[in-house]
């Protein structure tokens, strides 16, 4: 609530709460009827979720898959398929480098990344707007700052974001109409 009323302070804007399973689409459905009920005309969507549930390959199962895919890939579908009529001016999904480099014990993660990045292409094959970054490891508490993790992201040579140059260089990607950035 404090970075909120922060944030309306400093930029004198409005910001609107609302609460929904972005992996349920019945969920997504009632949110953005909604938002379309309730404010001015969509502008956007920055789809932002995650969730890890790591293991080795051996030890994964389908369970462990749909909890990551979920949020992730199905929240990011569910978007999708729910606002391709919207004349929206951008569709922002926060992919990661997982789905590039591999990451030992996150086959789940990876592949939602990778179905991501796929729907990213898609997007912008059919003309809609579609903008995916492939983030590396965040610092300052990041999803990957476990010590299992950090020894992982230092293995591949990977150096954790700091947040205000990761927010900077997303800006950039938007700005010049990238389609796909690591």
């Amino acid at each position: 609530q404090q970075a909120i009323e922060e944030l309306t302070e400093r930029y004198k804007c409005r910001i609107h709460v609302f609460a929904a399973d972005v992996g349920d689409e019945a969920e997504v459905a009632n949110l953005l009827e909604r938002i379309r009920a309730e404010l001015p005309p969509l502008a956007g969507v920055a789809h932002l979720a995650g969730v890890l549930d790591d293991a080795l390959l051996s030890q994964q199962s389908l369970e462990r898959f749909r909890t990551t895919l979920a949020p992730k890939a199905f929240g990011a579908c569910h978007l999708d398929r729910l606002t391709k009529d919207d004349e929206l001016d951008f569709f922002i999904v926060s992919s990661s480098v997982s789905s590039l480099f591999g990451s030992p014990g996150q086959a789940n993660y990876a592949t939602a990344n990778a179905l991501l990045d796929g729907l990213v292409a898609r997007r912008r094959a059919h003309g809609l707007p579609a903008t995916g970054v492939n983030f590396g490891p965040w610092a300052q508490g990041g999803m990957a700052s476990s010590a299992a993790a950090t020894a992982n992201i230092s293995a591949q040579g990977l150096i954790p974001l700091e947040p205000s140059a990761a927010l900077s260089a997303l800006a950039e990607v938007v700005a010049n109409g990238t389609g796909q950035a690591t």
